[in-house]
């Protein structure tokens, strides 16, 4: 996994969100301010930014622009090396994803014992959304991974309360301070914090039903929530110990339940805006695309759909029978242990995916990546079974999921499962960062220098990367009359994907030779 991680980031050009995290890092460093990028709790960016402090990137003191253009400031007009910078960024995050897999081996492991645990982990370490998101300098896969560990320390909490306690609430508030998509599943958290104490009361002198207990488990969830919040604190005075902050321009206004949430927490105010700002991405109007159909608005069904594609078949198949296998438990009384493991596993996940699904933006499955990181765990319990033949069986799936992660080594950002034809295929189900997210500029370029040298290039390039600075020389055929188009048309695959008026024409017109990456198709137009 760490082989394959490394490997993809070192070739990997910054996706559409990285420069952003990557500028809003660099700003952390030099000027410890907070101004940017607010709809994001700072601890991921923090991440980045101990990578990026031995790099020594460079910020231009007259900078003015938005964070868009503060990403491609820094990133290549401010006299930093690209690769260098985005490497740098990037190891953190993959250690960090190294470590989450230790979480995985080790709840597993309690649960069902050590062969769970490593069936566990080899589902963790081949997935594919993992092993790509994970390699990035983004922030989904450390939002999971400080879940999964709260949902552990909760877990552990039933045997020793006051260790684990304080430890489930730390990494709760990582997760709040790392992505605001981790709400959903505080109450989840809470309430599972409360369920550890009465049962750890019940293996005691005290009895679960009294007064006295119930005084205690309602401690417990708010022993959890207070660690949770200073955490979220302490990664807000971390950038800066004054908490200077200036909300946005064009904050939205909330009204009703909105404006209640957010004024009610007990939160920092950029953190506030923050939450303003994502609520005004969620009236927004996007474009999605699934299974051949370019759609404006979000569809529910849209996340269910995309990790069916993208999700190994092995492992689907073991995220099912761990699933039922631990709903089963209680009645086969196969590992008592794992009778009262089913809420603590399947609750925050269900709970987490159905807020994803009523999300307005359809951009990829990067938004339940938590499912993999979870869904180890669960697949473990098949395990519990005690019958050779559920061993030999889930061997066998095990060793599907590695030669199908192999396969699509090193493209896993673009990966999809063999029953809807593998990697070079996903461009024709799904979009965004599913398959085509930015990540192949600098692969393009080489591309174009080793088989197309000298051609003219017409590009239509979908991602942050500025093709320049790679040394593609190209133009936007969209902004000259049709007949001038002539060579090379090269577009991103998510640009085809829901391809309208000129560029459709354009691409109509032309035929297709060569294709790069698995996320961008170079056409020939005579």
């Amino acid at each position: 996994m760490a082989f394959a991680m490394v490997t993809t980031a070192v070739r990997q050009t910054p996706t559409i969100d990285e420069p952003v995290y990557v500028g809003t890092a660099t700003v952390y460093l030099r000027e410890h301010s907070l101004r940017f990028n607010p709809e994001h709790p700072p601890l991921g960016k923090l991440v980045i930014a101990g990578g990026l402090a031995f790099a020594h990137p460079r910020l231009d003191p007259a900078f003015e622009g938005d964070q868009t253009e503060l990403g491609r400031s820094v990133l290549y007009e401010s006299g930093n090396d690209p690769w260098r910078l985005m490497l740098a960024a990037r190891l953190p995050m993959i250690a960090l994803t190294l470590l989450f897999g230790l979480v995985v081996l080790a709840f597993a492991r309690d649960l069902t014992g050590p062969l769970g645990g490593l069936l566990a982990l080899a589902l963790y370490a081949f997935s594919p959304d993992v092993i790509a998101h994970g390699s990035l300098a983004t922030l989904d896969v450390p939002a999971a991974g400080f879940l999964l560990t709260s949902v552990w320390a909760l877990w552990r909490a039933r045997e020793r309360p006051r260790l684990h306690l304080p430890l489930a609430g730390a990494a709760l508030g990582a997760a709040l301070a790392t992505r605001m998509s981790a709400l959903p599943a505080v109450p989840v958290l809470l309430l599972l914090a409360a369920l550890s104490v009465r049962h750890a009361d019940g293996r005691g002198t005290e009895r679960p039903g009294t007064a006295r207990s119930l005084r205690r488990a309602a401690v417990a969830a708010g022993v959890v929530g207070l660690v949770a919040v200073a955490v979220v604190w302490a990664a807000y005075l971390a950038v800066d110990p004054r908490l200077r902050w200036t909300a946005p321009d064009t904050l939205p206004d909330l009204h009703g339940l909105r404006a209640l949430a957010v004024d009610a927490l007990p939160l920092p105010r950029a953190y506030a805006d923050g939450m303003a700002v994502q609520f005004g991405f969620e009236d927004s109007t996007f474009e999605g695309f699934l299974f051949g159909r370019h759609y404006s608005g979000a569809l529910w069904y849209y996340l269910p759909a995309a990790v069916l594609v993208k999700t190994p078949l092995g492992m689907l198949a073991l995220w099912l029978a761990g699933t039922a296998a631990l709903l089963a438990v209680p009645r086969l009384r196969a590992v008592p242990r794992l009778r009262a493991a089913a809420p603590y596993l399947l609750v925050p996940a269900a709970v987490l995916t159905a807020a994803a699904m009523t999300g307005s933006r359809d951009f990829g499955v990067r938004y339940v990546v938590f499912l993999p990181v979870f869904g180890a765990v669960a697949a473990a319990c098949v395990t519990a079974l005690r019958r050779r033949w559920a061993d030999v069986a889930a061997a066998a799936l095990v060793a599907f999921v590695a030669v199908s992660s192999l396969r699509t080594f090193p493209y896993y950002l673009q990966y999809s499962n063999e029953a809807f034809g593998g990697t070079s295929k996903t461009h024709l189900r799904l979009h965004d960062s599913n398959v085509d997210w930015g990540q192949d500029l600098g692969l393009l370029a080489d591309r174009l220098r080793e088989r197309y040298p000298g051609e003219r290039v017409w590009l239509v390039y979908k991602g942050s990367g500025v093709p320049a600075h790679y040394g593609i020389d190209a133009a936007d055929p969209r902004k000259v009359p049709e007949d001038r188009v002539h060579g090379l048309l090269v577009v991103s695959d998510s640009s085809v994907a829901k391809a309208e008026g000129r560029l459709a024409e354009l691409i109509a017109g032309s035929e297709p030779i060569d294709e790069v990456g698995h996320s961008i198709t170079i056409y020939r137009r005579g």
